[in-house]
């Protein structure tokens, strides 16, 4: 080839890659997120280091409230209410009752449990799991405040292999569990309202009980009857009579359930019976567990104790499993509702929660014969402080990563520059899915961060870190554009009405770093455009928006890595 075809040649070669380079330039890229860095660094857990028999509660920190458990040889299964969040209802497996694998959710199908058009406190909560020796079978039934479903049941042979499909039940009410007598006879109890007409005061609940057609997996019309009106004591209006659980013993029917309500006031109480339908007499110390009695200002305070269920342990001795929440220094509830566990004295006639009536501590024994403590190790879940960091590198996501109203999967990518999340035309007010990968905030003390490769083509593009109590309480921290312009902002939406609180304008000219940190109730939002640097945008702000106190509902909250289409976030 001659010189002067070499030249042009080149010539040409150059002219193509700067038109290649500009039009990649000017695609509009879909946000890619990498290198996410969760850090808890909770006081308490400095101040009450482990011991080399001892471990953490809660075992479950964050938001896996209403912990319900059931044991199959050595195996222990343990499920939690999930709401709106996605997949429904969360499933962790043990060999001792300390170390946790997250098996992920129960109900992982969105075509047969798809809560996309449900508030985050709805969907499905309160989850009930039950082995039944007799055909081998594990039943988790629940309620679903989503399409239709009510209350359903699903049954496995193995929890690890999954689960079939949503069984309807015919009755009314929440809260339900089932139970198999020692001739395999199945029945399942719920709360429900009172009959019509004998509603006595706001809160009046009873249990119902119900025979179980374990062959047809149906609730057998006509058996339905109640063993418990108001409470303990119908006299005192006890409200909240709810969270039922039938156990067997010596002999003797028990039924233990929560009393008074998720706030301040709950509780757990017990009663006995010759026969699963009753009659059943409360137990004279009732209540076996609370913290309502001690002073609010109690230091290391947990609070709201209740809604719990039993299991025999490894060494023989009964362990229980409750919910509580440990608020922060403004006495409010951002973690939500967690799973706390103690062991259970059973050697009197009635179960009694060890240290439940006294102001609860943050560790507790390990089980004799069990050895080694290794949350957060070899792939159990972690407790304490701990660090969780996620490169996107494996297809096959960290369970802790959920979707809300939907599949995480409809959205994610996971590529060679970490993951892409293609956005819908839905923002976080709405309540509808959204392409938003959440995890849960598990301490009061924290810093959330990530690397986001990004640039928005128009006003309604917007991806960044979205922290969340529900879709009318959150803040949006984000990227954006105004005109020609790329700016970053702060957004607070508080009863449905959004307020941007700070913005700047950026210059893009590679990846950058966003940040959360929470110290109580103190969140910080900053941005580093070189990675390193961080610029603080909007100063402290308050995460009062983001408790349960002020936003209400039953859930905690959630950092997610956010994008959307439908942006409606203003800059100042």
């Amino acid at each position: 080839m001659k010189q002067p075809q070499i030249f042009l040649l080149l010539a040409l070669l150059f002219l193509f890659s700067f038109k290649a380079i500009n039009l990649e330039d000017n695609l509009i890229k879909d946000p890619v997120f990498s290198n996410v860095v969760y850090t808890g660094d909770d006081i308490i857990y400095k101040n009450n280091p482990l011991k080399s028999d001892e471990f953490y509660s809660p075992i479950l920190q964050g938001c896996y409230p209403d912990p319900a458990i059931t044991r199959k040889g050595d195996d222990y299964y343990m499920v939690c209410s999930s709401f709106a969040m996605f997949p429904g209802v969360p499933i962790f497996h043990s060999k001792d009752l300390v170390n946790w694998t997250d098996l992920g959710g129960v109900l992982n199908n969105v075509s047969e449990f798809n809560p996309h058009d449900t508030a985050i406190s709805q969907g499905v909560y309160a989850p009930g799991i039950t082995y039944n020796p007799h055909n081998d079978t594990f039943y988790m039934i629940v309620t679903a405040f989503t399409g239709n479903m009510g209350n359903i049941i699903v049954k496995t042979k193995d929890p690890m292999k999954g689960w079939g499909s949503p069984i309807k039940l015919d009755f009314n009410g929440i809260d339900p569990c089932i139970f198999f007598d020692d001739n395999g006879k199945g029945y399942i109890v719920h709360n429900d309202a009172p009959d019509k007409g004998k509603e006595l005061y706001e809160g009046h609940r009873v249990i119902k009980v119900w025979e179980y057609d374990v062959a047809n997996d149906k609730v057998i019309p006509g058996t339905d009857k109640i063993i418990v009106d108001g409470g303990i004591d119908l006299s005192k209006k006890p409200i909240w009579i709810e969270a039922p659980h039938l156990y067997k013993k010596d002999g003797h029917y028990y039924l233990m359930c929560a009393e008074g309500g998720t706030g301040d006031n709950h509780s757990e109480v017990v009663f006995i019976s010759d026969s699963p339908k009753g009659p059943f007499k409360p137990a004279s110390n009732n209540p076996i567990l609370t913290q309502r009695y001690f002073p609010q200002d109690r230091p290391q305070k947990v609070d709201w104790a209740g809604h719990a269920d039993l299991v025999q342990g490894p060494d023989n001795k009964y362990y229980g499993v409750f919910l509580g929440i440990r608020p922060n220094d403004k006495n409010r509830v951002n973690t939500g509702r967690e799973t706390f566990m103690l062991p259970v004295d059973w050697s009197g006639v009635f179960p009694v929660f060890e240290n439940g009536l006294v102001p609860l501590e943050p560790k507790i024994k390990m089980p004799k014969g069990v050895t080694e403590n290794k949350t957060g190790k070899d792939g159990f879940f972690p407790n304490g402080n701990f660090t969780f960091t996620e490169n996107f590198t494996s297809q096959k996501l960290d369970y802790r990563w959920i979707g809300l109203r939907g599949p995480r999967e409809k959205f994610i990518l996971v590529t060679k520059k970490g993951l892409e999340i293609k956005p819908f035309a839905v923002n976080i007010k709405e309540v509808k899915p959204t392409s938003t990968l959440f995890y849960r905030q598990q301490h009061n003390t924290f810093s959330f961060a990530t690397t986001i490769d990004y640039k928005p083509a128009s006003e309604k593009d917007l991806a960044g870190i979205v922290c969340l109590q529900n879709e009318r309480f959150n803040y949006v921290f984000g990227i954006t554009k105004k005109g020609k312009d790329t700016y970053i902002l702060l957004e607070r939406t508080e009863k449905g009405n959004s307020k941007t609180i700070a913005s700047a304008k950026i210059e893009i000219k590679k990846n950058i770093r966003l940040q959360v940190k929470a110290k109580g109730d103190s969140y910080e939002f900053s941005y580093a455009l070189n990675g390193i640097d961080f610029q603080n945008l909007g100063g402290n702000v308050s995460g009062d928006i983001l408790s349960t106190n002020v936003a209400g509902g039953f859930t905690g909250a959630l950092v997610g890595l956010y994008a959307t289409a439908a942006n409606d976030a203003q800059v100042n």
